[in-house]
């Protein structure tokens, strides 16, 4: 079965941020009506903002992308408001497509869901196999319920969603803010500035040790596109480019390619986050036939010739 979105509205939430802005030019071109709140306009943490975004616009199909997240610092100075507002846009989000019968709700989970210690490559049936790592654990729980409770709504409503779990992403229009940025913006952001500046050395977090996964932007818009279109069963599917790469070989490919030549620091005294991360990538491309397509060090040259280009010095 598939899932027209031709000429369907189709409500992107977060859909001006990251990964939302180029999964609303993907819905687009695929000739779909998206439609995209802006938390200035639909507060979707409250119920009112969500009940006036559906009476206004009554969404056929919800792709909800929108969440409040970090990197490890931002995780360890919000995990109440984490938890709370991810858990409160789900909660009404869900709820409020059951209510007006919406065609299909995507929602995207995060990796962070998964147990700590996963074996790697984190298989689907090892999502509740332990704690996640503390340092994430309430912003990934809280977008772990949101799976149970699409699980809960098809069993009892039968309701039409799906759930995605995207490994770390990168590409253009990241977010390049030292405060709340990821691992590769941040380290983007500090060795471009070191090369400008003349800097000996930059900082990085942790050992160097923990290991990661990165999946190219617009991959990933391609596939929440096709999961929307060809996707319809209750299991969580992992989004990801299935190759694993260690911080400290990031950082030493990171200063290469921006020229960064001085001397790299690392504070052990700061955490790693998880161990390892890595997806089987087999279900998604068995069931909607994702592969992703870009080269890392591809992508990487396409952020850092990006962020020069936009940056405000």
């Amino acid at each position: 079965m598939t899932t027209a979105v031709v000429g369907k509205r189709v409500v992107v939430t977060g859909g001006a941020g990251f990964l939302g802005s180029f999964v609303t030019e993907r819905f687009r071109q695929a000739g779909a009506k998206v439609i995209v709140p802006r938390s200035s306009q639909y507060n979707l943490t409250h119920e009112e903002g969500v009940d006036r975004l559906f009476r206004e616009h009554e969404p056929e199909i919800v792709v909800h992308l929108a969440a409040t997240v970090g990197g490890i610092g931002a995780n360890r100075e919000n995990p109440g408001r984490f938890f709370y507002e991810n858990a409160a846009m789900g909660l009404h989000l869900v709820e409020y497509s059951r209510r007006v019968g919406v065609e299909k709700f995507v929602c995207m989970g995060t990796i962070c869901a998964y147990p700590k210690f996963t074996p790697v490559p984190f298989r689907e049936q090892d999502l509740w196999n332990g704690y996640p790592e503390e340092t994430n654990a309430p912003y990934g729980l809280a977008k772990k319920m949101m799976l149970v409770m699409l699980q809960g709504y098809r069993q009892q409503y039968g309701m039409n969603g799906i759930y995605l779990l995207p490994v770390n992403l990168y590409g253009p229009r990241d977010n390049f803010d030292p405060n709340s940025s990821h691992v590769i913006p941040a380290l983007i952001r500090k060795c471009v500035e070191a090369v400008d500046s003349g800097a000996p050395d930059i900082t990085v977090w942790g050992t160097g040790r923990a290991t990661r996964e990165f999946l190219y932007v617009e991959d990933a818009a391609d596939a929440v596109l096709r999961a929307t279109i060809q996707y319809d069963s209750p299991e969580p599917v992992n989004i990801g480019a299935g190759f694993e790469i260690s911080i400290r070989e990031l950082v030493e490919l990171i200063a290469r390619e921006t020229g960064f030549t001085g001397t790299i620091k690392w504070d052990s005294s700061k955490p790693d986050g998880q161990p390892r991360r890595m997806l089987d990538t087999s279900r998604a491309a068995e069931q909607f036939g994702f592969r992703s397509t870009t080269g890392f060090e591809d992508g990487l040259r396409r952020t850092i010739a990006w962020y020069r280009a936009n940056r405000t010095r």
